[in-house]
């Protein structure tokens, strides 16, 4: 699907080159060679842009946003990996689209306001950057901070020119938009007042619950925080044959066991962080860390399942336990002792592909995260 790139056209490098990662090696021999350095190349340039927000607050999020979640961006852009010749299309909207993700949560994490109005209006822009025809808003309209100097703009638009770069994207768009408007509820609910927020959200839960029947209401909300299916999707979307059958089938494949380990793991390492800053954190709502860890070990192996029935599962496979390999090797689970007991019985009896990833993790955080 992916690869569909005709054979007689293409010398035995070039085969190769546009060939689907199946292994590690592979893999992060084209993350460093073309995603990392790409990555980094768009970040510079959005860092540039906030650099000269007018206003203070919104200057000072935005570049925090891409300061302390870079990582966020450059995971996300592994999926470009899968398909070189796109992957400059692929790799620029997936950090703009990230970039607004982390931006918007920073703001109301960190927020003068706790009007779920004013995060829903924020928030219409994540829904906007992925429909091509939406006309802007004034999306800080209902907060106090207002001059971004065109900054969320852009970001939204840079969306809009890539995705009009793919050619399989009218297919993909209503599983994006599926899952983009799960996310959109979840960021209002989550950042309301911590009085009322869990009722919100058990509210809404009562909504969708049909969906997912075996999750529970706080791994619902954690399936719906992932921006992984959505990556996956535009992936997809560079497919011209892309048809509406197996974009159904991604969006299954994803949502919701890959994206709720996904979150899950992001919350497992952030426990005493939400803890001191009174963010609201999906692992603490289980009875004891050892349902905590089954319930985890339960969404590794069914998203191991899910992404079976999708093409190139090895690549989906590789996807899951780079995953597990990024999170639990964050220095955050070291000054942890429940975490650091998860982590090591995630990590036991590993497979070597967990292992490798694992390692490689480490790696990166020594030399590139300086």
């Amino acid at each position: 699907m992916y690869n569909n790139v005709e054979a007689t056209s293409l010398n035995d490098n070039e085969k190769s080159q546009y060939q689907v990662p199946r292994n590690p090696l592979n893999l992060m021999n084209r993350v460093y060679k073309h995603i990392l350095p790409e990555v980094r190349k768009e970040l510079d340039g959005w860092r540039k842009v906030a650099g000269e927000i007018p206003d203070l607050e919104l200057r000072k999020q935005a570049l925090d946003s891409i300061e302390t979640k870079q990582f966020h961006c450059q995971g996300g852009a592994v999926y470009a990996a899968i398909e070189l010749p796109d992957r400059h299309t692929l790799i620029r909207l997936i950090v703009a689209y990230q970039t607004i993700s982390d931006y918007l949560d920073n703001l109301c994490d960190r927020s003068t306001s706790r009007n779920p109005e004013d995060f829903r209006l924020l928030h219409q822009s994540m829904l906007d950057a992925i429909n091509p025809d939406a006309l802007p808003l004034h999306y800080y309209e209902l907060r106090q901070e207002q001059n971004d100097g065109g900054y969320l703009l852009k970001l939204v638009e840079t969306c809009h020119s890539c995705i009009r770069l793919l050619p399989g994207y009218a297919t993909a768009l209503p599983f994006i938009q599926d899952l983009v408007g799960l996310y959109t509820d979840l960021q209002v609910y989550k950042h309301i007042d911590p009085d009322l927020r869990e009722e919100a959200l058990l509210n809404w839960w009562s909504i969708h619950r049909d969906r997912t029947p075996h999750l529970g209401w706080n791994e619902f909300a954690a399936a719906t925080g992932s921006t992984v299916g959505v990556f996956m999707l535009f992936l997809s979307a560079s497919d011209p044959h892309l048809t509406e059958t197996t974009a159904t089938t991604i969006h299954t494949s994803y949502f919701p066991h890959v994206c709720c380990l996904h979150i899950m793991l992001d919350y497992l390492i952030d426990q005493e962080e939400d803890r001191v800053g009174g963010d609201l954190n999906f692992c603490n709502y289980y009875k004891d860390t050892e349902t905590l860890l089954d319930r985890i070990e339960f969404f590794v192996e069914s998203a191991r399942k899910d992404v079976a029935n999708i093409p190139s599962p090895s690549f989906h496979r590789l996807i899951i336990e780079g995953l597990l390999a990024i999170y639990l090797s964050d220095p955050k689970v070291s000054e942890q002792l429940e975490v650091r007991s998860v982590s090591k019985r995630l990590m036991r009896k590993s497979p070597l592909t967990r292992l490798f990833f694992f390692m490689n993790s480490r790696w990166i955080r020594k030399h590139l995260y300086k």
